[in-house]
């Protein structure tokens, strides 16, 4: 009897055994190139570059298989790995915009994005930035220029978590001829359908929860076929953004347990949210699985779940307070990244204070007294206990 309509987290737990000599673990291909049998075989290859095997810088066996897992997980016709959530999101970029072109995106994006389109995409090719605060489908009707080529998204939002109607947006955005990127990395695949939405193009930082473990660095693009095939033929060949087989490798490790780790990511951050919106020396949590979110409704209607990044701004604008509490959490890493198993915590002001006044702070809609914390699968009274020294600190 064969099986259909497997749930998900069944077929990100199985593959083809039968393919690998029954080997429930494929096999890492680490060669970087491939043999053919004769002068025809080599021809048909090159005819279908994209489809075939000839050197790892295009196809690899290995990261194939993670492919096809992640479209199937998004809902996508096809996706593309990349060696960066960074590189994905620039040949995603490149493939929407032309030289003279006009973007939309977001106050509060991802730092490295926002430094792409203003410091490198403006100065060498004239693509103006219109950066919208995105709360409402207004702010993008307004924004949208004659040559307006792309509007650029990232929901839940860089250090606010704001939320955009991702559905309204798509439908603007089509209604205009304007192609629409949208980073998902928060919500992960699971908690979050954009292709579903109307989006043109989902991108996702392998290195947070896809992979899971903070041993990988990597980053997907998915979309239709015919998107992809073209990032391929173009940003993907001609910039050489090849991910490792081994990393393809882990991240397929990684998928396996996805649904799984998501489940306890999503009960650990409610907790803590829960915990610190109602401790005295909190002014409030931005988180968008609190009901208190003033987002709530949005995000229960185009997410199923949750993840585990969130900020908090603490009752103190004493910046040497802010410190004590950061220096005081011992079970919190104090770091960048995020989506991994371990807690992470990190303050945006050590970054931004080289960089912006007060008043630019207050612009982006965060405070010197800003935490943002990764809440990862450890026992919740021990993180718990962890945050409360802390707060005791100050």
């Amino acid at each position: 009897m064969e099986l259909k309509n497997k749930k998900i987290e069944t077929q990100l737990s199985h593959d083809n055994c039968k393919k690998y000599e029954g080997a429930v673990v494929p096999p890492i291909f680490q060669n970087s190139l491939f043999s053919f049998e004769d002068w025809e075989a080599v021809d048909r290859a090159f005819e279908n570059p994209d489809k075939s095997f000839i050197y790892s810088r295009g196809k690899n066996p290995t990261v194939s298989i993670v492919e096809e897992k992640l479209a199937m997980l998004a809902g996508a016709e096809k996706a593309q790995l990349f060696p960066s959530g960074m590189a994905a999101i620039s040949a995603a970029i490149m493939y929407c915009v032309n030289s003279g072109d006009h973007v939309i995106s977001l106050k509060n994006l991802y730092g490295p994005s926002s430094n792409f389109l203003t410091n490198y995409l403006k100065p060498k090719f004239n693509v103006d930035t219109t950066f919208v605060q995105g709360n409402s489908i207004e702010d993008f009707e307004k924004a949208i220029k004659p040559n307006t080529s792309m509007i650029y998204l990232e929901s839940p939002s860089t250090a606010v978590f704001s939320l955009q109607d991702i559905e309204a947006v798509s439908k603007l955005a089509k209604s205009k001829g304007i192609k629409t990127i949208i980073d998902n990395t928060w919500a992960t695949p699971l908690y979050q359908k954009p292709l579903a939405m109307g989006i043109d193009i989902e991108i996702h930082s392998c290195s947070k929860y896809l992979g899971g473990h903070s041993d990988i660095v990597g980053g997907v693009l998915m979309g239709k076929a015919e998107i992809i095939d073209s990032i391929f033929k173009r940003e993907y060949a001609w910039l050489g953004a090849k991910i490792a087989p081994i990393e393809a490798w882990l991240l397929l490790r990684s998928l396996r347990t996805l649904a799984v780790r998501m489940e306890r990511h999503q009960y650990n951050a409610l907790t803590v949210a829960e915990f610190l919106e109602n401790h005295p020396k909190i002014k409030f949590v931005r988180f968008p699985g609190l009901k208190s979110f003033p987002q709530y409704d949005l995000g229960k209607k185009q997410m199923t779940g949750y993840s585990s990044l969130m900020s908090f701004q603490l009752n103190t604008d004493d910046i040497k307070k802010v410190k004590i509490f950061f220096n005081s959490l011992q079970l919190f890493h104090k770091g960048v990244s995020w989506g991994g198993f371990e807690s992470m915590v990190y303050a945006p002001a050590i970054a931004y204070i080289k960089e912006l006044n007060e008043k630019q702070f207050e612009n982006m809609g965060i405070s010197m007294s800003d935490i943002r914390i990764s809440v990862g699968l450890e026992n919740t009274d021990d993180l718990i206990d962890d945050l409360e020294f802390a707060l005791n600190k100050i």
